[in-house]
């Protein structure tokens, strides 16, 4: 009842044929890492329940994706549609090496971070993943409740703001929710920002930004819940570093103009599941 079309031969962003793309595990064994078989490849057992979540994407390689421009960043291919900005989030490793952990799509006052974790041939790591971020936004005094959303199951958060208080000194929150959705091997967990998380006219545009990422899950076997790598071209990162500079030239100006709540990156401390980067943020009290 829920089985999806795959695809006959693989495509890029362009409709050309691609060669199959290796993962990031190579041949370091782990012990707990999914050996798919000649028939469990990407897009194998897509007729599970889980897929009902996903009739209308987000999309593994294999399936017939609707067709759009999308940048191709290795383990996922995002939509690159006008008015949304794109940015990569990186962080330092410990020999102080950039490695990109996710990527943030940004429309208007909305944004939606997005990233592909590996996962086991049996649905279910996102039920997981949604109770470790309970228990985060929990430890951090934040309050988290269940729902039953367009993806299935989700967190809608109201999560603190360090060092942000009213006139009265009650705590500031930001309004957060955690989507997510398991495909075949693979899940895309989403945490959605702005007006994106509060007002119910705004969320539909954000949730299609989810829903029309592809997924690359590769062959290479690969620890549940790691993520996929996340690949930025050359030329790619060079336009993310003009935009990420002009953000900044932007914010030092409002900041010199002495507008409110200004900040060197222009976004509010990032909630839990989130990384550097960040996206636009809606504190309340």
């Amino acid at each position: 009842m829920f089985g999806r079309r795959r695809k006959k031969r693989k495509e890029d962003g362009a409709g050309r044929a691609e060669a199959p793309r290796e993962g990031a595990a190579g041949a370091v064994s782990f012990g707990n890492e999914v050996h798919p078989g000649a028939d469990a490849g990407p897009g194998a057992d897509l007729d599970k329940e889980a897929d009902r979540y996903r009739t209308g994407g987000p999309w593994d390689a294999a399936e017939d994706a609707p067709e759009m421009k999308r940048m191709d960043l290795g383990g996922i291919r995002v939509p690159q549609e006008q008015g949304t900005e794109i940015q990569v989030n990186v962080a330092q490793d410990a020999q102080g090496k950039q490695k990109a952990l996710g990527v943030t799509l940004v429309r208007g006052k909305s944004a939606v971070q997005v990233q592909p974790f590996a996962a086991p041939k049996t649905s279910g790591l996102w039920d997981e993943m949604r109770q470790e971020l309970r228990e985060q936004v929990e430890k951090q005094g934040g309050k988290v409740e269940d729902h039953d959303g367009t993806f299935g199951p989700e967190l809608k958060a109201l999560v603190p703001v360090p060092g942000r208080t009213t006139e009265d000194g009650r705590q500031l929150a930001q309004r957060v929710r955690f989507i997510g959705v398991d495909g075949p091997r693979w899940v895309l967990r989403g945490v959605i920002r702005g007006e994106g998380a509060s007002k119910p006219e705004v969320m539909a545009e954000v949730e299609k930004l989810f829903a029309d990422v592809v997924v690359v899950r590769g062959d290479q076997p690969v620890p549940p819940g790691e993520l996929l790598p996340i690949v930025v071209p050359k030329q790619v990162q060079e336009q993310l570093a003009k935009a990420a500079q002009a953000r900044a030239a932007q914010a030092r100006m409002a900041a010199q103009q002495g507008v409110p709540g200004a900040s060197p990156n222009g976004a509010p401390p990032r909630p839990p599941g989130t990384s550097p980067n960040g996206s636009p943020g809606s504190p309340e009290s």
